[in-house]
Formats: C-alpha cells, sequence, structure tokens
C-alpha cells in the first residue's frame, strides 16, 4: 500500500479521512456523493505562500495576484480569495458574475 503524502488541512486518524476536523464520511453522508470537499486552510496557505514567494522574488514591489475564474468557479473559494487580495481572471460574463 502506497501512503499519500500529507495535505494541508486535511488528515487521517484510526483509517477514516477528516477535513479540518470534519469527518469526510459524515460529510458524505450529510451531502451525498460524490462530492467535492475544500480546505480553507489550505487555500488561505498556499495563496500566502505565493504572495511571499511573490515578494522576496520582486523585491519591495508586491505583485497582484490574479486567480483563472474558469479552474475553479466556486463560491466560497472565489470568495476567500477576494478577501485574500486576490484579482480574477476572467472570459465571460458569467465568470465575472461569480467574481
Amino acid at each position: 500500500m502506497h501512503s499519500i503524502p500529507s495535505l494541508i488541512g486535511f488528515s487521517q486518524h484510526h483509517g477514516e479521512w477528516f477535513a479540518e476536523g470534519i469527518s469526510l464520511s459524515v460529510l458524505a453522508s450529510q451531502y451525498g456523493t460524490p462530492l467535492y470537499v475544500y480546505s480553507k486552510h489550505a487555500i488561505c496557505s498556499a495563496y500566502r505562500a505565493y504572495d511571499v514567494a511573490c515578494i522576496r522574488a520582486n523585491g519591495s514591489r508586491r505583485a497582484r495576484i490574479h486567480y483563472a475564474v474558469k479552474a475553479n468557479s466556486n463560491l466560497a473559494v472565489l470568495d476567500e480569495l477576494k478577501q485574500l487580495g486576490a484579482g480574477f481572471d476572467l472570459v465571460s460574463g458569467g465568470e465575472l458574475a461569480r467574481a
């Protein structure tokens, strides 16, 4: 059996998977499957790490990070990225409405 690399925001305890402390099996029972589960902690950590890397690469000049909405247009994900200061790369009116 191969081990799965550590995932930010996700953990396994006694053979059961959790997302930020919430049982994935409970979520699946509550919402059905298939089910997409995102980690707010993972999204924020990745954004901040990328932001820091951009600052280091550009000296004191801050880069504006833009997220491609077509990659994932989940409203909760977009809202979190907006709160972090992200801009959005849009190609349609529908994407503009979501952003």
